[in-house]
């Protein structure tokens, strides 16, 4: 296989996952996102590639600004900062409670008791719902304050049900982090309470953001109620940004004394008849007024600088491969989802790719088998990697095609 890029100073490092998504980038807004931090030199860019929208002044520690679609950085600051992530942890204790809804663990109406510690959280002063010790209430209900409210004794409850205990639910939290690769978040409770150990950066709390939205769907729509009741007592989300843009349809918001105030901000729109989400992250902010409009203009600006750009779309190939000692003698090379690209506003025209794939392609061929590379250049320097998959499954040949085809590859 032929390497079309590589870059004189740092290694570009790649992480796919099933849904595709590679490692972020440091310090520009360029190329794949998500778990680790990796640095790209900026001199790989040409002086037109380098024409990149000014990131917008935001008065806050920390920040980042993801493109979901694309699986791309549109731009950050201290980023990869380990920061207390108050109830923007409870993003992750949401993923472990939506893996158990779906695998048959828990149930949306069965009954969770509220021990003596759910009750007991929050009682320093964090959201809580307030139900009495040893009530029950719905694992629907607990969800929404936990996501509309910030909950902590909802958030405790859900933890307990889910593990049996709270230590060895912050237990499965770390692993998963630790299976994401995500190695400056470390959880020490599932709330969001403040200790000195319980860290994670702007980067990893956008990937478990992002991973929430993309692997459990049906998740969203517990976040974007302005306000729940409870006990007949209509209760505002925290999320502020629900009152104010109709395309935010979620996450989280979250304060410390330490860490100040934080907001993970997620928004849908359609441009030019491609459907973008964003998904922002504010840490360290000086106010819930501040965090909520340093969260929008994060998002504005992420929609109005960029353009997106289709290559093409979901299940079109690509390019159509030949196969050896299959029992079909091609396959077609694409992606199941649409592929779509985010440029600075304006330089679209400069976008090219190349395909690059192992030769020769040998079956057997698993539907959505990694199979090739599309490397994505702008202005002719590199711009995004993305994995390609066939399209379609390919079985082995009988014993004669198999036989026949390695006398071919033999003479070539």
């Amino acid at each position: 296989m032929t390497k079309l890029f590589r870059p004189a100073r740092r290694a570009v490092l790649q992480l796919a996952w099933t849904a595709g998504l590679s490692l972020g980038m440091t310090g520009v807004p360029v190329v794949g996102w998500a778990a680790a931090p990796v640095s790209l030199a900026s001199a790989m860019f040409s002086p037109r590639a380098a024409a990149m929208p000014a990131v917008p002044e935001v008065a806050a520690r920390a920040f980042i600004l993801q493109d979901v679609g694309s699986r791309q950085t549109l731009g950050e600051r201290q980023a990869d900062q380990p920061l207390p992530p108050a109830s923007l942890t409870k993003l992750m204790s949401a993923y472990l409670v939506f893996q158990a809804l779906e695998s048959g663990k828990l149930k949306s109406d069965q009954a969770l008791t509220v021990s003596d510690k759910a009750w007991r959280a929050g009682l320093n002063g964090a959201v809580r719902i307030a139900a009495a010790p040893n009530a029950t209430l719905r694992v629907d209900d607990l969800i929404r304050a936990m996501t509309v409210l910030n909950a902590n004794d909802a958030t405790i409850a859900l933890a307990e049900g889910v593990a049996g205990s709270v230590d060895a639910f912050v237990d499965m939290m770390n692993r998963q982090a630790q299976s994401w690769g995500l190695t400056a978040t470390h959880f020490q409770n599932a709330d969001g309470t403040a200790e000195r150990q319980h860290l994670s950066t702007a980067r990893d709390l956008s990937y478990i953001a992002a991973r929430l939205v993309l692997d459990f769907p049906s998740a969203l729509p517990y976040y974007a109620p302005k306000s729940i009741t409870v006990e007949g007592v209509p209760q505002a989300s925290r999320n502020l940004l629900l009152l104010r843009d109709p395309s935010v349809d979620g996450l989280q918001a979250g304060y410390t004394e330490s860490g100040g105030y934080a907001q993970v901000a997620t928004s849908r729109r359609t441009i030019a008849g491609v459907e973008r989400r964003l998904i922002s992250v504010v840490l360290g902010a000086n106010s819930s007024e501040a965090r909520a409009g340093e969260s929008q203009k994060l998002l504005n600006w992420g929609y109005s600088a960029f353009d997106v750009v289709k290559l093409f779309d979901a299940g079109q190939p690509v390019t159509t491969a030949k196969v050896w000692k299959g029992g079909s003698s091609t396959v077609p090379i694409g992606r199941p989802e649409p592929l779509i690209v985010v440029v600075p506003r304006g330089q679209g025209k400069l976008l090219k790719t190349q395909l690059t794939r192992p030769d020769p392609l040998m079956a057997p061929l698993l539907k959505g088998q990694n199979v090739a590379t599309l490397q994505i250049t702008l202005g002719g320097q590199p711009w995004q990697s993305r994995p390609l998959q066939a399209l379609e499954a390919v079985p082995s040949a009988g014993w004669l095609g198999r036989v026949w085809d390695a006398i071919r590859l033999g003479i070539q």
